[in-house]
């Protein structure tokens, strides 16, 4: 691998993060974290939970909180698809790391997600899905040191792709 010895995935949710995380840890020999999840073990709530009771500016405001906890030294990291609006976040795990964007297509995104409205999206009440979709990829593609397409990839495909650029 090259200089930095972890991986730091962004994208959509839907894009697959979770399920190439865990793959790609157990393929590289590093540990596994999803900052979704230190999040929910952080305030002892759903993302979703949070986001009913205090708004999304507050999740927002939970998740850097959280990403400038995180000791990405020697992990895979899945963040939250809301992670790349905390500058300061994002420049510390990719400090840290390879930034790796999982870039997945408005269509594909809405085959797979069928729970938009209670998934725990940190977005503006009245903020579209494909306004959210826009507006996050240009901080994908500024934040990322590689981009993946995975359309019509299946996961397996996928881990190969990283992997293979990563050896690099």
């Amino acid at each position: 691998m090259n200089q930095k010895n972890s991986v730091i995935l962004v994208g959509m949710p839907g894009a697959g993060k979770s399920t190439l995380g865990v793959m790609l840890a157990k393929e590289l020999g590093l540990d596994f974290l999803d900052t979704d999840v230190s999040i929910q073990v952080h305030e002892g709530r759903t993302l979703q939970d949070i986001m009913d009771a205090e708004g999304y500016m507050k999740l927002r405001e939970i998740e850097e909180i959280v990403l400038l906890k995180t000791d990405a030294s020697g992990k895979v990291i899945s963040t939250g698809g809301s992670a790349v609006y905390s500058d300061a976040g994002m420049k510390h795990l990719k400090a840290q790391g390879t930034v790796v964007f999982l870039d997945v297509t408005l269509d594909e995104l809405r085959r797979r997600i069928h729970n938009f409205d209670t998934r725990g999206i940190a977005r503006r009440p009245d903020q579209s899905f494909e306004e959210l979709f826009e507006e996050r990829c240009a901080l994908y593609n500024k934040y990322a040191d590689i981009r993946f397409d995975c359309n019509g990839k299946t996961p397996v495909e996928i881990l190969a792709m990283i992997t293979s650029e990563l050896a690099v």
